[in-house]
C-alpha cells in the first residue's frame, strides 16, 4: 500500500470535506426544486471512498448504486459536470438525461450509478470477467448497500465470481438501514460479511468510519483479486447522517443515535490527526475550508448557468429501424 503521509492526510481532508459540502449544496438545490426526482446523499460515508481511492490502480474500475455523486469526483470527473447533470443541464455527464442516480464516466473507470437495487452487482462481475478475459490487471470494486445484500442476484453473482476466480471486490456499504429498515429486521443475523462463508469467499467486517482501516482491508482484497485468487466480500460498517433520500422523514432512528455517530465522523478523525501531528495550523485549515466553499459555489454557478438540452436530444438517444420486423410502434 502507498505510504500514508502528511500529504495523504491533507488531501483526504480537502477531498472528503469537498464531497460533504458538495452534497450539502445539492440538498439545498433540491429544496429549491432545482434538482428533481430522487436525491441520495453520501454524508458520513466519505471514508469508504477515500480509503478505496488510496489503493486503486490505474486500470481498476468502480461501479455502485444510486448514492453516486462523489465517487466519480474522486476518480477525476469534473464536479461541475456532475452538478450540471443533477440539474438536468446539457453540460452534465450524460447531457442532463441521467440525473442523480445515473452518473457515468467510463473514461474515468466509473460505471454508474444504478437505480435498480442490486442491479449493479452482476454488472460488476461482468466488468471483472472482461478484465480476466482480455488479460488486464484491473480489479472491479463493486459496491452495494445492506438492503441490496438481500437480492437473489447477489448469490448468483457470488457463485459465478468465486467459481471463475474473477478479479472483483464486493463491497457492502453497510450504513445500517435499507431505506428505513434496519439490518437487524432483514436477516437472522446482522453480519453481512458472513454471506461470503457459504462460497468459501474471503470475507470480513471493516470499520468504515476510519479511512486507514478501509484502505488496509481494500488493499488486501485488491491484491488478492489482482494476483488471480478471486473475489473478496467486505462488509464496511459506515453510517449516513442524512436520510435515505431527501424524502426520508427518518422516523426509524433517533437524533441521539445520529449524534453518537457524529462523534466518530470520518472527516473529524482525519482533521484531528492533522492538528495533533501539526501537519497544518488552524489558520491553514480555515483557508482550506474557504477554498472548498468557493469550489462548491463555482460548481453551482456553472450548473445553474448551463442551458437545458434541446428537445431534439430526446430523439438523438433512440434509433429508428425502417424495416423493423416485429411489433409496429407507430
Amino acid at each position: 500500500m502507498k505510504k500514508i503521509t502528511k500529504e495523504t492526510y491533507i488531501n483526504w481532508y480537502k477531498d472528503m470535506l469537498f464531497w460533504r459540502k458538495f452534497e450539502d449544496k445539492l440538498a439545498a438545490l433540491y429544496i429549491q426544486q432545482k434538482v428533481r426526482g430522487f436525491l441520495h446523499l453520501y454524508n458520513g460515508q466519505e471514508a469508504v471512498l477515500a480509503g478505496a481511492l488510496h489503493v486503486m490502480g490505474k486500470n481498476d474500475k468502480m461501479i455502485t448504486a444510486y448514492r453516486n455523486h462523489v465517487q466519480p469526483i474522486g476518480l477525476g470527473v469534473d464536479p461541475k459536470r456532475i452538478m450540471a447533470e443533477l440539474l438536468g443541464k446539457v453540460t452534465g455527464t450524460s447531457k442532463g438525461m441521467g440525473g442523480s442516480m445515473h452518473i457515468f464516466s467510463p473514461e474515468h473507470n466509473f460505471y454508474g450509478g444504478h437505480g435498480i437495487v442490486g442491479g449493479q452487482i452482476p454488472l460488476g462481475a461482468g466488468l471483472a470477467f472482461a478484465d480476466k478475459y482480455f488479460g488486464s490487471d484491473g480489479v472491479t470494486l463493486t459496491y452495494f448497500g445492506d438492503g441490496a445484500a438481500r437480492q437473489g442476484s447477489l448469490h448468483e453473482t457470488f457463485n459465478m465470481a468465486i467459481n471463475w476466480k474473477l478479479p472483483v471486490v464486493f463491497i457492502c456499504e453497510n450504513n445500517g438501514y435499507a431505506m428505513g429498515t434496519s439490518v437487524k429486521r432483514t436477516s437472522n443475523h446482522e453480519d453481512i460479511w458472513k454471506l461470503g462463508l457459504g462460497y468459501e469467499m474471503p470475507c470480513g467486517p471493516v470499520d468504515g468510519m476510519n479511512t486507514i482501516k478501509v484502505a488496509e482491508d481494500m488493499e488486501e482484497a485488491n491484491e488478492r483479486a489482482r494476483r488471480g485468487d478471486g473475489p473478496t466480500l467486505l462488509d464496511i460498517k459506515t453510517y449516513r447522517y442524512r436520510g435515505h433520500s431527501m424524502s426520508d422523514a427518518q422516523h426509524y432512528r433517533t437524533k441521539d443515535e445520529v449524534d453518537e455517530y457524529r462523534k466518530i465522523d470520518p472527516i473529524t478523525q482525519v482533521l484531528d490527526v492533522i492538528l495533533k501531528k501539526k501537519y497544518a495550523t488552524e489558520k491553514e485549515v480555515k483557508e482550506w475550508d474557504k477554498a472548498v466553499k468557493n469550489k462548491v459555489e463555482e460548481c453551482q454557478k456553472f450548473a445553474e448557468e448551463s442551458p437545458f438540452p434541446e428537445k431534439q436530444q430526446l430523439y438523438d438517444m433512440v434509433y429508428d429501424q425502417q424495416d423493423y420486423p416485429f411489433l409496429k410502434h407507430r
